[in-house]
């Protein structure tokens, strides 16, 4: 069976750094081998709170598209996700399915509007798949990005990873 390609955008802002470990360790559990692009930090969109960190996880997998999205769900309420909290909110830990091999998928949510709406997810995924092609608008990533305006971001990378 042929595997599908998945990106993930991974984000916490509650001790981050411990919280993103170890939601990677349970995905690679999960999926095996993983590319991880560099860590952005950047400040909470939508409310006030602590800064967060964000990067974007490549993997493949065998599963269809509702297995790995409800095994995501599961992974972040397993690091303490409410299943009712609010958009703009603090998180423990926020992993979101951005795209699925070339499938555009209304039902959920695939490609995911945030690669073009937010350089913290776009930026990381450039670094990782620079000519993956985005499967509604057909432009590469690192043409996305070249065309991104980030100025209304502040988005730092950190010098270092962290470690699995």
């Amino acid at each position: 069976m042929t595997k599908t390609q998945v990106y993930l955008g991974i984000g916490s802002n509650i001790d981050r750094e411990s919280n993103i470990r170890n939601g990677l360790g349970e995905i690679q559990s999960c999926y095996g081998e993983l590319t991880l692009s560099p860590i952005y930090e950047t400040e909470a969109f939508g409310f006030d709170g602590d800064d967060f960190y964000n990067l974007v996880v490549g993997l493949k997998t065998d599963l269809p598209i509702n297995e790995l999205a409800h095994d995501l769900r599961e992974i972040e309420f397993q690091f303490g996700r409410s299943r009712n909290e609010t958009r703009y909110s603090s998180r423990t830990l926020d992993v979101d399915l951005l795209l699925f091999g070339d499938v555009a998928n209304d039902k959920y949510h695939i490609p995911r509007s945030d690669i073009t709406e937010f350089g913290f997810v776009l930026k990381p995924l450039s670094d990782i798949a620079p000519d993956l092609k985005h499967p509604v608008t057909g432009e590469t990533m690192i043409q996305l990005w070249n065309k991104f305006d980030s100025s209304r971001e502040i988005m730092r990378q950190i010098p270092e990873q962290i470690s699995l």
